[in-house]
């Protein structure tokens, strides 16, 4: 058992630790917003990844099937899901948020299925986490239901991990940086996110 949950730890840590669209939204959101928006954002992700580590665990061979056949257009809808997500981040002005006297404009559930709905617009993760689970030889066909609910558990506990260590490290940095930083922040992250989606979007048509 304890073995599951160091490899699922482990695990947890590798879905989240590159520095994606998701991890850089979760950066601009611990500066703009707070740690607790970040660690939501974060939160977010891991929560679509979960769903298809259980679909990975229960239904892989009809989901592969789908994804299979369906390839060109899932690649092509989240790269499109991607650039305008951050083409959105782009936009976004920091001197908007809300100051100590005003009510908060932003809520901790909308920045979490923000995140989901943009991870889970990528079913292809699958395949990421069939190749982490062949790797560290995470769940076997001798796995009882218990060791494949701690393992899942323990996913989601080395991916918060990671989520409260980064946000509690940028947040630190957060009171050094005006409002005209945190401006470019917010656009070097949106191209960021922009350009990932475009390259997807023509790595999708060029395959």
């Amino acid at each position: 058992m304890l073995e599951i949950v160091f490899k699922g730890i482990l695990i947890g840590l590798c879905i989240s630790v590159p520095l994606g669209p998701i991890g850089m939204l979760t950066v601009q959101r611990t500066l703009n917003r707070g740690q607790k928006y970040g660690i939501a954002t974060g939160l977010g992700a891991t929560t679509s990844d979960l769903i298809y580590t259980i679909i990975t665990l229960f239904f892989l061979s009809f989901v592969i099937d789908f994804i299979e056949l369906h390839r060109f257009a899932i690649q092509l809808l989240g790269s499109v899901v991607v650039a305008a997500f951050g083409y959105y981040i782009y936009r976004s002005n920091p001197s908007q948020q809300p100051k100590p006297n005003e009510s908060v404009k932003y809520s901790l559930v909308g920045d979490f299925f923000s995140s989901f709905a943009l991870t889970f617009s990528n079913p292809l993760v699958l395949f990421v986490l069939i190749a982490l689970f062949a790797r560290f030889e995470f769940i076997t066909s001798q796995s009882t239901r218990p060791d494949i609910i701690v393992g899942i558990l323990s996913i989601l506990g080395g991916a918060l991990l990671w989520w409260s260590l980064i946000t509690f490290l940028i947040s630190r940095f957060k009171n050094r940086l005006n409002m005209r930083e945190l401006k470019i922040i917010n656009q070097i992250t949106g191209i960021i996110i922009i350009v990932i989606g475009c390259v997807g979007f023509i790595l999708s048509l060029l395959k």
